[in-house]
């Protein structure tokens, strides 16, 4: 419940008592890990076996038949009582009392103070009234005995148990989507050496280690194929199940499936490095992260427990001043009823247990969370700014035209490009480089390389100035005569080609158009986003023709073309103060700054790492249809939060009345403690059965 509360060993939550869970996620069952869980079972079916005859003898009265029997309110069957509800109290529930005396000394008062305070009176009351009864008046006294409650403390404590134990299964099952990515990993991989193949332990894997991958196995790590060929089945990844052909050179990841054939592959991320690794890191985080919307719970959580403390001093007042008789009895009695009854535990789990299964879910779709807040802003959000390249499109563009000046060959024009290029990361650039390569032209090295961001690069290859990129850099690099290139560009640009100008030796040399298809998914997820009631605009460094061909094509409410960087930010930060809820997806370096000035920033998973690391969001297909299920995820998880919070302040709000005497004048009725033990338990598993129902949220 506090992410910033962390200790390097397993134990207790000074703030709110539950327990802490582990930062570093490993694999096992729930169960193994689950050292709690099994403790509080085993409380909970010994208190329950100790507590059933304490149960049977104190309601003994009410039965027809035994009501009459003088040992039913004799003095054995009290100190049967006594003797069976005292290892309850004193054993089965020690975690609470330990927890509730920590709540008292830290002042961070929580469930597990009213726990104990209302077991303990209940219990203490009991205990001196069996071994010094002539402390009391005579008008609570019946044939010198006063009535005990053992039955009430011992139940209360049973039933908190076991809503202990059913919200510590249910919250195990809200990390389930932890569990089944960890199970995605093999847990041995097939190391390659000198004397065969040799069977290890994932953790021993090494970066550079050759592994072999049989048919059937999964893949073990990241990596490059370097010998063989198969068909890998990758929908953990992309969704899909058709499987993808992989050759020589080919990349693969860890926890994918191999097909019918064998391959060899070299190790080049291992551990937490891999995909799937970073994967399970970022779902972890983003489960212990706090929604905003936390921060209500909390404010609400700090100024109720001592409202309720004060509540149940109150009622006990009040009882005992102007009760029926035996008033001391009535007034210990209610003012139990409301501590148990008003334990904010459901109110402290509504928000945490929604997020964890949300997120969860939300990876299993392919949609990773970074943290909470992301979730939680994702649902405001009015406006979707996207970039072009890699985002809208497959980001893969291949080389069309070379159009050279006169006096330029056109392959040498391409050759030198090319030879530049071959620094750059940019798609359009690997265009230009593959363009080449189809062509099989050799490349050259180069010296003095230098990237603009948003404009082009520049260097020198073969002692010959080499220029590749937009008109207006070229032009501050003192290029003139780009005019003719310009006007041959349009046509190229008005088909949704983009146009790269080079220059060599001071020269307009030519010009490069390349076409970078369009996502087939990216027109149904336009249309999806339009129908969640999306403003999508697009943010390209593109030329304006390119951008308004794009525009047309899918039809998106607003273009920027031709735009750096800082162009975007600023174009963010405009639409922001226009009122704006703005979401930025993007895939590249240049992404990362607008991504971080969005209110969310959705990065795609097929972009860079520092676009992922910039980003609330990140789609590891790179599939915008992933947006649409990040904003049906949103909006459900809040949704469901908010149902979480209006049940727990509601079932506090009639709760506590009822329990303090407030129907008594009107109707003579008075709530149990044990009854009121009952309903706190049922509504933190009703909390924590609400958010599991986010699983089967249809995105």
């Amino acid at each position: 419940m506090h992410p910033e509360v962390q200790q390097d060993h397993p134990g207790d939550c000074p703030k709110c008592g539950m327990a802490l869970e582990p930062k570093t996620v490993t694999a096992g069952t729930d169960d193994e890990k689950n050292v709690e869980l099994r403790d509080m079972t085993r409380r909970f079916w010994i208190g329950a076996a100790l507590t059933l005859p304490v149960f049977v003898l104190a309601m003994a009265h009410m039965i027809p038949g035994l009501g009459a029997q003088s040992w039913v309110d004799g003095h054995v069957a009290r100190w049967i009582q006594f003797a069976l509800a005292t290892p309850v109290v004193s054993w089965a529930a020690w975690p609470f009392f330990k927890r509730g005396w920590r709540s008292v000394v830290t002042l961070h008062l929580n469930m597990f103070t009213l726990i104990a305070i209302g077991v303990g009176a209940a219990f203490a009351f009991s205990a001196v009234a069996m071994l010094l009864p002539g402390l009391f008046p005579d008008t609570m006294q019946h044939e010198g005995k006063v009535a005990i409650y053992f039955e009430a403390a011992a139940v209360i404590v049973v039933l908190v148990l076991l809503g202990q134990v059913l919200e510590l299964r249910a919250r195990s099952r809200t990390g389930s989507a932890i569990t089944v990515l960890l199970n995605l990993a093999p847990p041995t991989a097939r190391r390659i050496s000198d004397e065969g193949d040799d069977e290890i332990s994932l953790d021993q894997v090494n970066v550079g280690d050759r592994l072999r991958v049989v048919p059937g196995d999964k893949v073990p790590v990241d990596g490059e194929v370097i010998e063989g060929h198969s068909s890998v089945e990758e929908s953990m990844i992309t969704g899909e199940p058709l499987p993808v052909e992989k050759t020589i050179g080919d990349k693969v990841t860890g926890g994918t499936v191999n097909g019918p054939g064998s391959f060899v592959m070299r190790a080049e991320r291992v551990g937490s490095d891999t995909l799937l690794g970073q994967i399970v890191n970022m779902v972890a985080e983003a489960q212990r992260s706090r929604a905003p919307i936390q921060g209500l719970a909390d404010k609400v959580a700090g100024i109720f427990v001592p409202a309720v403390l004060a509540i149940s001093v109150l009622t006990f007042v009040v009882w005992l001043w102007i009760g029926p008789e035996p008033r001391l009895a009535h007034a210990i009695v209610n003012a139990v009823a409301v501590l148990i009854i008003a334990c904010p535990c459901a109110l402290g789990l509504a928000t945490p247990m929604s997020i964890m299964v949300g997120v969860g879910r939300g990876a299993q779709e392919g949609v990773l969370v970074k943290d909470a807040e992301a979730l939680e802003s994702l649902e405001k959000v009015t406006t979707l700014v996207v970039d072009k390249t890699g985002t809208l499109t497959e980001g893969k563009p291949k080389l069309l035209d070379i159009l050279p000046v006169d006096g330029f060959d056109a392959q040498e024009l391409l050759r030198l490009a090319a030879s530049l290029e071959q620094n750059s990361e940019h798609p359009l650039a690997a265009a230009i480089v593959q363009g080449a390569k189809e062509q099989s032209l050799t490349l050259d090295d180069v010296q003095d390389f230098r990237s603009v961001t948003a404009g082009g690069v520049a260097g020198t290859v073969a002692d010959r100035a080499v220029l590749v990129g937009k008109p207006d850099f070229l032009r501050s690099e003192k290029i003139t005569g780009l005019e003719p290139l310009e006007a041959s560009a349009v046509k190229l640009q008005e088909d949704g080609r983009t146009a790269m100008f080079v220059a060599i030796d001071g020269q307009a040399a030519g010009v490069l158009a390349v076409a970078d298809p369009l996502k087939a998914t990216t027109a149904e997820a336009i249309k999806e986003l339009h129908a969640l009631g999306l403003g999508i605009v697009m943010l390209t460094g593109d030329n304006r023709r390119t951008a308004a061909a794009v525009v047309k094509q899918l039809g998106l409410d607003a273009v920027e073309a031709e735009i750096d960087p800082a162009g975007k930010v600023a174009h963010v930060k405009k639409l922001r103060a226009a009122g704006k809820h703005v979401a930025m997806a993007g895939d590249g370096i240049n992404d990362a700054p607008a991504l971080s000035e969005a209110e969310v920033g959705i990065a795609m998973g097929t972009g860079t790492d520092v676009a992922m690391q910039s980003a609330g969001i990140t789609l590891v297909k790179g599939d915008l249809r992933g947006i649409a299920k990040a904003i049906h995820r949103s909006r459900a998880t809040m949704w469901n939060i908010r149902q979480n919070l209006v049940f727990a302040f509601l079932y506090n709000a009639l709760g506590i009345p009822v329990a303090a005497g407030v129907l008594y004048p009107f109707f003579g009725l008075l709530l149990s403690p044990i009854i009121a033990g009952a309903a706190m338990s049922l509504s933190s598993v009703s909390v924590i059965s609400n958010a599991l129902r986010l699983r089967n949220v249809r995105l």
